[in-house]
């Protein structure tokens, strides 16, 4: 099994995080090793592919919250594992909770908080991107959550990039000129430097911020993507959870 760890979270070992890729115990075409339920592959393999990713993390499935991910600006302060429904980023001080996000082009943003002890984890496709779920999702641990920007670390984690993403005239025009490039009369959408600039706006320090340099598009025999293999696309979880 491959996973993507973060080195940003390697100073604070009481952080468990992973992100899974298409490498793992089972590889069966065309979802590989898939943890999505809906994307059609086959329910007990999905439940073994989570279970065993979870695992390798050191952790149980039982510890894990889980969100049905519509493409919104839903953020959710959760308090226990499970299915807390439709959400697209989550937020949690509870210890030994973990946070999932599931993805696959999306940008997936996983943060901590080091002073508080607070995670969130922050599902942001160009819906998301445009609603700005993740600089809200920053507010929302200033105001509720007494966070600093300094005291937060960040892990961005693989996405597609630009010049494999092209969007429409009418997803193109929701966006500053800045995140667009314009190839032979296509138009693509930089969703990855859209949210870098959402974390620019609270001047988290630098030095406090990875960014995965990994294409999901690119990265065939590693990563899912959607845009390179449709309904065929499997999904990946990434987790983040602070130990008891």
């Amino acid at each position: 099994m491959k996973i993507i760890r973060a080195k940003i979270f390697d100073k604070y070992p009481e952080i468990i995080f992973g992100f899974s890729t298409k490498v793992g115990l089972n590889r069966k075409k065309p979802f590989y090793f898939n943890l999505s339920f809906t994307v059609g592959d086959d329910e007990n393999i999905v439940k073994g592919n989570r279970m065993a990713f979870v695992n390798e993390l050191g952790l149980d499935i039982s510890q894990i919250a889980f969100q049905k991910q519509i493409h919104s600006d839903i953020i959710t302060i959760v308090d226990k594992p499970g299915i807390i429904g439709e959400s697209d980023a989550m937020i949690t001080n509870k210890k030994s909770l973990g946070l999932a996000i599931s993805s696959a082009d999306c940008t997936p943003i996983f943060i901590y908080d080091k002073i508080n002890s607070v995670i969130a984890a922050v599902h942001s496709g160009w819906r998301g991107t445009f609603q700005r779920i993740l600089s809200k999702t920053i507010k929302k641990l200033i105001n509720e959550f007494n966070s600093k920007p300094e005291s937060l670390v960040v892990y961005v984690g693989p996405s597609i990039h630009q010049k494999n993403y092209e969007v429409g005239k009418d997803v193109a025009e929701l966006f500053n000129s800045k995140y667009l490039l314009k190839i032979n009369n296509k138009i693509f959408l930089d969703v990855l430097n859209a949210n870098l600039d959402q974390l620019n706006e609270f001047q988290i320090p630098k030095e406090q911020i990875e960014v995965s340099e990994l294409c999901s598009f690119e990265e065939k025999d590693l990563l899912h993507s959607y845009r390179r293999d449709g309904k065929n696309s499997g999904r990946s979880l990434g987790i983040i959870v602070i130990k008891e």
